[in-house]
């Protein structure tokens, strides 16, 4: 790529990478030392890149910071995207919205896929030193010369999209908060007394304040003790699953299901790789604590989740006369 070294950024947490080796995408990029204020509108067409890279945050809009993704660099060093999201570009007069690009912290330059745009349904023409991009329903949408280094760079002007908001400020609320959420007469009386300097005369608050709603609703009081109870053991089982847990097991394990006996308070655990296998836990379950103490399994309390609710979990309740 003649005089371009390959950019590698300082990247210390190296312990992450592992999580992301599976989806790990490809960079192959150029450095060029241009000004900053030029680069932020340049973007590169790039061939040996598979994906749309992009390092600056407030380019983006619908931006998903959950999404992390290992991005290889063309030294063989990696690091990890920051989020996935959507850029807007006014590129020859023509607005064009770029989705799905990865947002890289201080990456130098942007970068556009030809691989993805291909995806996307556009076509690439590249003949003399000109690369034509078009669309299949609105032509060409964009065209770039190759530059003396053989890099086909496309200029583009950044539309950062915002939203505006239109509010009016309530003095009486304000004033209401100041004050630890005094009430109206309090504050009239600090008013008319002149106990506060600077305070304004107030009128009644045009809107209710909802944190003092929350704070004065009151809860009714647990019972000591349940309605009901089991009058023998068996009557009543408790079965519960909690997941998935990380770091899992050695064994790979990311979920438990507990067991409880509602008459004796007995506890039965049971490590579960996926939540699939609560069915056949259950059966285990139930051989093992009937044979042991001669009684029959009468009725499951669960939070109905998709496993308990499963056809074949009921199926299974049903023939053994389980509730």
């Amino acid at each position: 790529m003649g005089h371009y070294q390959y950019e590698c950024p300082n990247w210390e947490d190296k312990a992450n990478f592992a999580e992301y080796e599976e989806e790990e995408e490809l960079l192959l990029m150029a450095h060029t030392h241009e000004e900053e204020n030029s680069v932020k509108k340049v973007w590169f067409l790039d061939s040996g890149c598979s994906n749309h890279m992009c390092g600056h945050k407030d380019w983006f809009f619908d931006l998903n910071e959950q999404i992390r993704v290992a991005v290889k660099l063309g030294n063989d060093s990696r690091l990890i995207t920051a989020g996935k999201g959507s850029v807007k570009l006014e590129i020859d007069g023509i607005v064009q919205v770029i989705s799905d690009v990865y947002y890289i912290p201080d990456l130098k330059n942007n970068l556009l896929s030809i691989g993805q745009l291909q995806e996307k349904g556009f076509t690439m023409i590249f003949k003399g030193n000109i690369c034509k991009v078009y669309h299949n329903e609105r032509g060409l949408i964009l065209q770039s010369k190759m530059s003396s280094n053989r890099m086909f760079i496309v200029m583009a002007k950044i539309l950062i999209v915002s939203c505006f908001k239109a509010s009016t400020e309530d003095l009486a609320h304000l004033w209401h908060c100041r004050y630890g959420h005094l009430g109206h007469k309090g504050l009239q009386m600090m008013t008319n007394k002149k106990m506060v300097r600077g305070i304004p005369k107030l009128s009644q608050p045009s809107k209710i304040c909802s944190d003092c709603l929350k704070g004065k609703q009151h809860r009714e009081t647990f019972p000591n003790q349940s309605s009901w109870r089991a009058s023998q053991k068996l009557e009543l089982i408790h079965v519960e699953i909690c997941g998935p847990i990380r770091p899992e097991s050695h064994n790979k394990k990311r979920y438990f299901i507990s067991f409880i006996d509602d008459y004796s308070r007995k506890t039965w655990v049971s490590l579960l790789a996926e939540k699939s296998a609560a069915l056949e836990s259950f059966k285990n379950f139930k051989a093992l604590v009937e044979k042991e103490s001669g009684c029959l399994i009468k009725c499951l309390r669960t939070d109905r989740g998709g496993v308990f609710t499963s056809k074949e979990f009921e199926e299974f309740c049903r023939s053994n006369g389980i509730k």
